[in-house]
């Protein structure tokens, strides 16, 4: 039994591992493949033979496909014992990381009658540069191979060979412990020092991501810019359907994150920048190792968690609140477009991928259950939520019926094209003339002149002056009561109202706020 490498490699006192130990042996031989967040990535394959575990590094991990090759290699031998190892190898120490056994059992050659003759098999394939064997593990079946590639003495091959275990699953996507059932970032907690434990479980999370069979159907595409978001269709009543899931609806400005190489493009669904207002999130955001565009929405809670939208508005200038981004899609990821993805896929990849950050959050969902969710919604005081098919496809720019928004009260985006003079007491204007945009026309849909405060008042006039044009912008001019004072129709505000009069004008509609985004 040699392992005088292996102890060489480790000081005992400051680390887990175990020291070799006595000779073990029962009537058949043991595997283990133990996955290791080192410095990389890795899976170790360990092979029962002479005494000791031969082992591998597989820098991909094993595959069921009989299609695939995976580079393997050969690293020094590790005590029999090493195949109960499961914990976090300190810092400072050779192979310092989390370690999880990802699958372990039995193994014999396809030739063998007994245990001593399988082995004597093993160690002459072994010799030879071919090693043919059959794996009964938790994970792994059937039959694989270790092919010597001859670029060194170190590099070979791990096959799976065909058999009727073979297949194109995700095989690695069984990312827990066969024994704890943990997985390496679960592993990772009790790693003592806080920024390399961190700096660990984003590798983890990020690699683990790049192993996802759901990137094999993403084509490789170079990065898209200036997106314009995909938009949910409004509807009245929420439901419950086991092909959809449920978001809350932020209360808060839609945006779009462009990430590469520590560059990071921040903008609204008019592609107007938000970058420099909001900079806080983009720094949290700069810090993401990897390439990617998120969809998302950006909010200011209060201390009970409650988006407010008027400190959103405010918080450039007030800074109160907390700020954040909270991210619902995944576009592109590391040169891979995901929006022909289905939308579970999408999600499942962003929530591996986001790192613990500040400023950052991943927007969650519910499955199912959409009418106690928008319940709960009402209750807490929300806008409202969001219903999204499971499997639907991410298509920019478009309003679709595959996402649907369910509102706790009737609100409408309303272009702001004039005002008439205040009455009586008032001062600054009476009432704002909304439209909508209509195939390029602006149509009427109605007078908003209730909802404002005092200072709401002299804001909003000082950003309507610069406005003023003697143009009517509507298609068909509206009738009035009063004279209007007609504007360019550059700005936007929300009202809430109570409903749609037959001429599709707005019932007793109420200021809520101006739409800066």
């Amino acid at each position: 039994m040699e392992l005088k490498e292996y102890e060489s490699k480790r000081q005992f006192e400051k680390t887990p591992e175990p020291k070799p130990g006595l000779r073990h042996e029962a009537n058949h031989l043991i595997f283990v493949i133990q996955k290791h967040a080192a410095r990389r990535l890795h899976y170790d394959l360990r092979l029962e033979m002479e005494g000791v575990l031969k082992s591998w590094a597989v820098p991909k991990g094993p595959s069921m496909n009989p299609s695939t090759k995976r580079l393997a290699v050969m690293v020094e031998d590790h005590p029999l014992d090493y195949r109960d190892f499961e914990g976090v190898i300190p810092e400072g120490n050779y192979g310092a990381g989390s370690v999880i056994i990802w699958d372990r059992g039995f193994y014999h050659h396809p030739s063998a009658r007994d245990r001593k003759d399988s082995e004597r098999l093993l160690l002459e394939g072994l010799r030879k540069g071919n090693v043919k064997f059959v794996i009964a593990g938790e994970k792994l079946r059937g039959e694989f191979a270790l092919v010597k590639t001859g670029k060194d003495e170190k590099s070979w091959l791990l096959l799976k060979k065909k058999d009727q275990y073979a297949s194109n699953g995700e095989i690695l996507k069984e990312n827990r412990s066969v024994v704890s059932g943990k997985t390496l970032e679960e592993v990772s907690d009790g790693i003592p020092t806080p920024s390399s434990g961190k700096k660990k479980i984003n590798q983890i999370r990020l690699r683990e991501a790049m192993e996802s069979e759901d990137l094999k159907d993403a084509p490789v595409r170079p990065m898209p810019h200036g997106i314009k978001p995909m938009l949910a269709t409004l509807v009245k009543e929420p439901f419950d359907d086991p092909d959809w899931i449920f978001e809350v609806k932020w209360d808060g400005y839609r945006a779009i994150a462009e990430i590469a190489n520590g560059n990071v493009s921040l903008y609204s669904r008019n592609l107007i920048s938000l970058s420099r207002k909001f900079s806080p999130i983009v720094d949290a955001l700069r810090e993401f190792r990897f390439e990617a565009v998120l969809d998302g929405e950006i909010v200011v809670v209060d201390d009970q968690g409650s988006p407010d939208f008027q400190m959103l508005q405010d918080y450039s200038k007030s800074g109160s609140g907390h700020l954040l981004y909270y991210a619902f899609d995944l576009l592109y990821f590391q040169g891979h477009d995901l929006t022909n993805l289905p939308l579970l896929g999408r999600k499942e990849l962003l929530k591996r991928i986001l790192p613990a950050a500040p400023k950052i959050r991943f927007s969650d969902h519910v499955r199912k259950e959409g009418v106690l969710f928008f319940n709960a919604a009402k209750e807490k005081g929300l806008e409202g939520i969001i219903a999204k098919h499971s499997q639907s496809a991410y298509r920019m720019g478009r309003r679709s019926r595959r996402w649907l928004k369910v509102k706790t009260r009737l609100t409408q985006e309303g272009v702001i094209a004039g005002f008439t003079e205040p009455r009586g007491s008032r001062r600054h204007f009476g009432a704002l003339v909304l439209g909508v945009f209509k195939r390029g026309d602006l149509i009427y849909i109605g007078h908003c002149g209730s909802g404002f405060t005092a200072k709401d008042l002299k804001e909003i006039r000082e950003q309507l002056e610069p406005l003023i044009q003697k143009e009517c912008p509507f298609r068909v001019r509206p009738e009035t009561n009063t004279p209007v004072t007609w504007l360019k129709p550059k700005l936007v505000c929300e009202v809430s109202f109570t409903g749609w009069t037959e001429d599709t004008v707005m019932r007793q509609p109420v200021f809520l706020r101006l739409r800066e985004d």
